[in-house]
C-alpha cells in the first residue's frame, strides 16, 4: 500500500472525527499498535502537520513514537525529532538474547542497546523502555540484571510489567515453564526497591516515572478520559457533552478495507451506566494514587454517594483493599497486589 495513500486517508479519518473533540484541544498523539515506526520521518511530518491544521495543539503536547529495535532504521531518530516526535517507547522487553527469542521478538540485545543509544544521541530527553519479567525460566537474578542494564541508559520512564499468557495466542496454548509465584513476587520486591533508589515512582500498576515524565497520553486512558483513534484497527472513546453520553468505536481492522471505505467506523456502541462504572474503576483504580472524586463524576455522569456504589466501597475498605478519603479513592499496598479483587466488585 503506498504510504502516501494511507496518509491521505488517515487525515480523511482525522477530519471525519473532528466533530467529536467539541472544540477541545489535543493533549498527546501516540503512534502505536504495532511498527508505527515503518512510517518514514516524512509521512509522519504530514500527519502531524495535516492534523494541526485542523485543531489546536496543547503547548505541552506529548507526540510518541512506538518502535521495536528491529523495525527501525536507527539513523532515523533524528529526523523523527524533527517532524515533530518528542517522546519515543522502544519495545525492548528484555536485553537477554535467549528471552527474546523465546518471545519470540526480531531483536536482539545488541540491536536494543543500540538503539537506545540513537535515541539519545539524536537528542530525545522523555523516552520510555519497555521490560518484561516472569520470562520462561526467568530467575530473580536474571530479571534484575535486565531491569539494572534498563536503569544504566538513565532513562525517564520504564513500562515493568509481568509477563502474561493472552488467550488465542502460541504461549497460552502450550505455555512455557514460567517462574513460580514465590520468584515473581521476590523479583517485584526487589526491582521496586532499585527503581525507588534510582528516583523512579510508580505511579500505575507498570509504570515507573522521574518526575515530570509521567506519559500523558496512557494517564489519559487511566483516568477514562476521551480519545480519538485513526488508521486500521484503531479504538476510540468519546464523550458527547451534550447528551452526557459515552460511546467506543472501532475502525476497520483490515487496511484494505480501511482504505476502501468512507465511513471507518466498523463499530459503535454505547457505554451504558453500570459499563461506565466497571470501566472507569478498571482503569483508574490502577492508579498507585487513585483518584480524586471529582474526576469520576466528571467523566461518568454518575454519582459515587450512589447508595449501590457506596456499599462496594465500604466492602473494599472493610476487606483492606480501599482507601476512602474526603477527595479521593485509592488503592491500599494490599489492593494493588491483589487488583483484580478489587475492580470486579463494581462488576
Amino acid at each position: 500500500m503506498p504510504e502516501t495513500d494511507y496518509v491521505e486517508q488517515l487525515l480523511f479519518d482525522f477530519s471525519a472525527s473532528l466533530s467529536a473533540l467539541q472544540g477541545r484541544p489535543l493533549h498527546s498523539i501516540f503512534f502505536g499498535g504495532g511498527t508505527p515506526s515503518l512510517f518514514s520521518p516524512k509521512a509522519i511530518g504530514q500527519i502531524l502537520n495535516g492534523i494541526h491544521q485542523q485543531v489546536a495543539f496543547s503547548p505541552t503536547i506529548e507526540v510518541t513514537l512506538e518502535t521495536n529495535p528491529g523495525t527501525i532504521e536507527h539513523h532515523h531518530f533524528p529526523d523523527y525529532r524533527s517532524a515533530g516526535i518528542n517522546r519515543i517507547s522502544l519495545g525492548a522487553q528484555s536485553f537477554q538474547d535467549d528471552k527474546l527469542k523465546q518471545l519470540g521478538r526480531i531483536h536482539s540485545g545488541a540491536e536494543l542497546r543500540s538503539a537506545i543509544k540513537q535515541v539519545i544521541s539524536a537528542g530525545f530527553d522523555n523516552v520510555n523502555l519497555d521490560i518484561m519479567y516472569g520470562l520462561p525460566t526467568q530467575t530473580v537474578d536474571e530479571a534484575l540484571a535486565d531491569l539494572n542494564e534498563a536503569l544504566s541508559f538513565g532513562l525517564p520512564h520504564l513500562s515493568w510489567y509481568h509477563l502474561t499468557l493472552e488467550p488465542n495466542t502460541p504461549f497460552y496454548r502450550q505455555p512455557p515453564p514460567l517462574p513460580n509465584e514465590d520468584t515473581v513476587f521476590a523479583i517485584q520486591e526487589a526491582g521496586m526497591e532499585q527503581l525507588q533508589q534510582k528516583g523512579f515512582e510508580q505511579y500505575e500498576v507498570s509504570a515507573y516515572a522521574k518526575p515530570g515524565h509521567l506519559c500523558k497520553h496512557n494517564f489519559n486512558y487511566w483516568t477514562f478520559g476521551d480519545y480519538i483513534g485513526i488508521g486500521a484497527g484503531a479504538h476510540g472513546k468519546i464523550t458527547d457533552f451534550n447528551t452526557q453520553s459515552i460511546y467506543r468505536q472501532q475502525k476497520y481492522p483490515h487496511p484494505k478495507a480501511y482504505m476502501s471505505t468512507p465511513n471507518k467506523i466498523m463499530k459503535q456502541h454505547h457505554i451504558d451506566q453500570k459499563a461506565q462504572l466497571f470501566e472507569f474503576m478498571l482503569n483508574a483504580l490502577r492508579l498507585t494514587q487513585g483518584f480524586e472524586k471529582s474526576w469520576f463524576s466528571g467523566r461518568t455522569f454518575l454519582s459515587l454517594d450512589n447508595p449501590e456504589i457506596q456499599g462496594h466501597i465500604q466492602t473494599l475498605v472493610q476487606k483492606g483493599l480501599l482507601k476512602n478519603t474526603s477527595l479521593s479513592l485509592q488503592p491500599t499496598p494490599l489492593g494493588q497486589r491483589f487488583l483484580n479483587e478489587l475492580t470486579v466488585q463494581f462488576l
